[in-house]
């Protein structure tokens, strides 16, 4: 936005955890070897561990080089003069004072890369302490809440200091290149739009598919599961833009006024809709990619009745959506990793070729792919060549992302786009609480059911279940 004050300050809280490690500052040190960031910024890691900055700044390369693409020794010593350290607990208040004098009064962004239980204190602190200022900005992590009491209530705790302009709510999926190619592709082409409907589309799938299992996540992942893990954030944002209305503009509150018009939409679940149209999976022992796989119990080391897999499906009721199923799928300990869109289109009304041809034709699909591959397919039917007549065949027109060069992590768009103070990839407060109380209609009425996660085979696609969910409407998963 070009009003918005050139930010000089970028405090990282967390900065020596997981999330700081694996995306944030791999993120920032690409974005600066590509010329990318204010020449103004400095980059003030702060956490409760204490360590000087010549400790962080060993901290970070030691990260960095781990990384296949390696450590430009140039980029580096111009990334390393950005980089300071200051030990703090933020959620107590405790040695702000030391943060503020390193601000100097700059505009700055506060990345809270903490859990968002504390975010509530945190956010306190920054007020109590005059850290936040009109022109400060604050990004949170995911998940904000465990469900929709506890998310109004962190949103309320951060909105007491913050304005809403102020507040970035970031899910790294909007990052990806393909998520964001989404949107050019339905708005910026008048092939797919007269079709992007109930009398084209027969159901829309997306699968977000996890070959490792917990990890090092069990106190957060036992409590939250698959639902509230992956569904209330990733799985809706992807089934948003899939679904939404074409916006007046390409502005952010356009764009997020039309994903909450869908999340409105959404039928809620009750007991009878939730025991046909949901699957809770658990997984247990198994062969993922040629190892052998441990159950989710076992690697615990206790009982649990958290589920490691859902597959649901979900309704729209509009005009345009009215009769579509859209179905959502994710896991851990499948059999591949993969995130991925498909359009299945109808079938179509009458075959002019002959019954010899009837197999050979495929109702036309296109299939977004988003992790591990970038790539745009569609499929359409064609002839085969030579002298048999009118023999068909399928055949996939790709759009594929991939320039060759080095894949960007989504984080780097997302914060250039807060350092640009552009919230379009971002998700608002009302977005979020629509979200949750979606999830906590599907919470509930498992709850009510009281019946244990089905187990499934590490490896596999998940129980069995999750195949009847869409074989009883005669469908089935692209892999099938």
């Amino acid at each position: 936005m070009s009003d918005a004050p050139v930010i000089e300050r970028l405090v990282i809280f967390g900065a020596t955890g997981d999330l700081a490690a694996r995306m944030l500052l791999p993120s920032l040190y690409f974005l600066d070897a590509d010329g990318l960031l204010p020449p103004e910024l400095k980059i003030i890691g702060s956490a409760r561990s204490e360590m000087s900055s010549e400790a962080f700044a060993e901290h970070v390369h030691g990260i960095l080089k781990k990384r296949s693409e390696g450590v430009d020794a140039a980029a580096w010593a111009k990334f390393k003069k950005r980089l300071t350290y200051c030990p703090a607990d933020v959620a107590k208040g405790e040695h702000l004072k030391d943060i503020e004098a390193l601000i100097d009064g700059k505009p700055t962004i506060f990345y809270l890369a903490l859990s968002p239980s504390i975010y509530g204190a945190v956010c306190a602190s920054l007020g109590k302490s005059g850290l936040a200022k009109p022109d400060s900005r604050i990004v949170l992590e995911k998940p904000l809440g465990h469900d929709l009491e506890t998310s109004k209530t962190i949103n309320a705790d951060v909105a007491a200091v913050f304005d809403e302009t102020q507040v970035f709510r970031i899910d790294h999926y909007l990052g990806k290149e393909t998520v964001q190619n989404l949107i050019a592709l339905r708005f910026a082409n008048t092939l797919f739009e007269p079709l992007w409907n109930n009398l084209a589309i027969d159901h829309v799938q997306i699968t977000i598919a996890e070959t490792e299992g917990v990890g090092d996540r069990w106190h957060y992942y036992d409590e939250y599961g698959a639902l509230r893990d992956m569904v209330q954030n990733h799985m809706l944002q992807l089934l948003c833009l899939v679904a939404m209305e074409p916006p007046g503009d390409a502005g952010a509150d356009s764009i997020r006024d039309e994903k909450v018009k869908v999340l409105k939409a959404l039928r809620r679940f009750d007991r009878s809709t939730a025991s046909h149209y949901s699957v809770r999976g658990q997984y247990r022992a198994g062969v993922v990619e040629g190892h052998q796989a441990p159950s989710y119990v076992e690697e615990k080391g206790s009982d649990s009745t958290t589920e490691t897999f859902v597959a649901l499906r979900a309704d729209i009721d509009n005009w345009r959506w009215a009769g579509v199923p859209f179905y959502l799928r994710t896991g851990k300990r499948l059999p591949e990793r993969r995130t991925q869109i498909v359009i299945q289109f109808k079938a179509l009304p009458h075959l002019i070729f002959g019954e010899r041809e009837r197999d050979d034709v495929t109702a036309n699909r296109l299939v977004i792919d988003l992790q591990p591959d970038e790539d745009i397919s569609l499929l359409l039917m064609n002839r085969r060549p030579g002298l048999s007549g009118n023999r068909l065949q399928a055949l996939p027109l790709s759009l594929s992302l991939d320039d060759g060069g080095r894949r960007r992590i989504a984080y780097e768009r997302l914060v250039l786009d807060v350092l640009a103070g552009n919230p379009a990839l971002f998700v608002r407060r009302d977005e979020v609480e629509m979200a949750w109380a979606w999830i906590d209609a599907v919470a509930d009425t498992w709850a009510d059911n009281g019946a244990p996660p089905k187990p499934y085979a590490a490896g596999s696609w998940g129980p069995a279940g999750a195949f009847a969910l869409l074989e009883r409407t005669g469908r089935t998963w692209l892999d099938e």
